[in-house]
């Protein structure tokens, strides 16, 4: 990595800055990732000028890419002094400034989550970025917080002295996932930059504080990945219920899209042979071939995939008696194929099954981006039994590669996904996050694979949905555009 002393920042365009945790290719946990990587490029095609700030990690990209170094400076976690370096990537590869805000011990580490002091880690992010544009003197039109990692931001600009200069600056709050909120005690607050003290209402939520709450409470606008989403966190937010009630005039749902030449099987390098709407059917077979090699699969049968984080919210646990029992009542008749990871009795029960199941069932344990493509290339149906789902991108990207999405019925899966049975319909839908209602489901899905007509219409028809970022794009825009004016 090569690093260059401080260098001038110039603008002319809308500015929008966003802060984020996570920013694929740099650092991707989950869809917050695919999002951040996205819309700013989507921005910058519109002509704003639109940054990406994210802590740094120790990750391939910062090795393989060069960095000038645009701010030096230093803040203190109560009487802890900390110095912060911020760093731009040099030639903007991503479609967008790219800012890496680094702090030695805190914003220097190898993964983005998983830490013991994930809230000094987090807070020292939004300060030293705080810090830099106060220093600097740098006046975006509109800062956009995404989720709880950001959540601070609006109360710091709007509440302490030291920021004063950014008071008019208009915010704008992302909830991707309201499960995870950043709590801590507020045994934390001394660990802030001073702040007006009574306002302190604004960061607590039920005795704690809450960044996800503060972030709602002080925005100027929050929007949730979709409008179904924005319903749900009214009714199902891990205990911030009433506060989206009482916040609702200022919510939007905005569904979110996808990097349409990222994730497109014509051109995509990642897979075995690209394809498109003319030679889906073929495409799709010389990738389910190449990817069950690789398994041991019988690339003859209907092929099934999950591909994600193995968590509560996400069905995760119904998948190994759901997959037990879908292989053992279809005998010889699918193949299943799951790609991801978390939580441990999961992972275990898995790998058990990918043992007991050899030849219908390939496990893969973590996550790999190269797979992830060619899985969905390969697939002819994929499996979302989700409890709760923002969004959701999976499902976005396996219609862009001819899979069909058997989902269950909820949130950003309810607006994107309607069932094959209704009018204009093209997924297969459950209600329950059950195992009985998810086999019923796959049932169909295998019913519809013995039509082999109706299949390729449909992979056609799916294949050519726009969920790209312009839509999505088009509404963020109105919503800035509206705060600057």
């Amino acid at each position: 990595m090569k690093q260059t002393q401080h260098i001038a920042i110039r603008r002319k365009r809308p500015h929008v800055i966003h802060l984020s945790a996570e920013c694929y290719p740099v650092a991707k946990v989950g869809g917050l990732g695919d999002v951040v990587g996205a819309l700013p490029k989507y921005l910058q095609q519109q002509g704003f000028e639109a940054w990406v700030v994210m802590p740094w990690y120790n990750k391939p990209f910062v090795d393989t890419h060069d960095f000038d170094l645009v701010y030096r400076g230093n803040i203190r976690q109560g009487s802890r002094p900390l110095p912060v370096e911020v760093y731009r990537e040099q030639h903007d590869t991503l479609g967008f400034g790219l800012f890496l805000v680094k702090i030695p011990g805190l914003l220097d580490r190898d993964d983005v989550y998983g830490y013991a002091d994930e809230s000094e880690q987090f807070m020292a992010f939004q300060h030293g970025f705080l810090q830099w544009i106060a220093d600097e003197g740098i006046q975006p039109d509109v800062i956009h917080c995404h989720d709880h990692h950001a959540g601070l931001v609006p109360f710091l600009m709007y509440h302490c002295e030291q920021f004063s200069a950014l008071k008019e600056i208009p915010t704008v709050g992302t909830v991707h996932n309201g499960e995870y909120q950043g709590w801590m005690g507020w045994n934390k607050a001394i660990l802030l930059p001073s702040f007006d003290t009574w306002k302190w209402g604004l960061l607590d939520w039920d005795g704690m504080i809450n960044p996800l709450a503060a972030l709602i409470k002080c925005c100027w606008v929050y929007t949730a990945v979709s409008e179904g989403y924005l319903r749900q966190l009214a009714e199902q937010s891990n205990g911030l219920e009433q506060l989206f009630k009482l916040e609702q005039q200022k919510g939007i749902g905005i569904v979110n899209g996808i990097d349409a030449t990222l994730w497109d099987p014509s051109a995509d390098l990642m897979l075995y042979r690209n394809y498109g709407t003319a030679d889906a059917q073929s495409g799709k077979k010389a990738n389910k071939v190449s990817l069950c090699r690789t398994f041991g699969l019988d690339a003859s049968m209907p092929l099934l995939a999950y591909i994600g984080r193995f968590a509560g919210e996400k069905g995760a646990d119904l998948l190994p008696p759901l997959i037990d029992q879908v292989l053992a009542d279809m005998d010889d008749g699918l193949s299943v194929v799951v790609l991801g990871s978390g939580d441990p009795a999961v992972e275990t029960a898995m790998r058990h099954l990918g043992e007991k199941h050899s030849g219908r069932l390939g496990v893969y344990i973590g996550y790999q981006e190269q797979l992830a493509h060619q899985i969905y290339a390969a697939s002819d149906f994929l499996i979302m039994p989700s409890r709760i789902e923002p969004c959701g991108l999976n499902q976005l990207y396996a219609m862009r590669y001819g899979t069909v999405p058997v989902v269950r019925s909820t949130g950003g899966l309810r607006d994107t996904v309607p069932d094959i049975d209704t009018e204009a319909g093209y997924g297969i839908t459950f209600q329950q996050a059950g195992i009985e209602d998810a086999a019923t489901a796959i049932g169909r899905a295998l019913r519809l694979y013995q039509n082999k007509k109706q299949l390729q219409q449909l992979r056609k028809r799916i294949m050519g949905l726009d969920f790209s970022w312009a839509r999505s794009t088009a509404k963020y825009i109105q919503i800035y555009e509206q705060l600057m004016h």
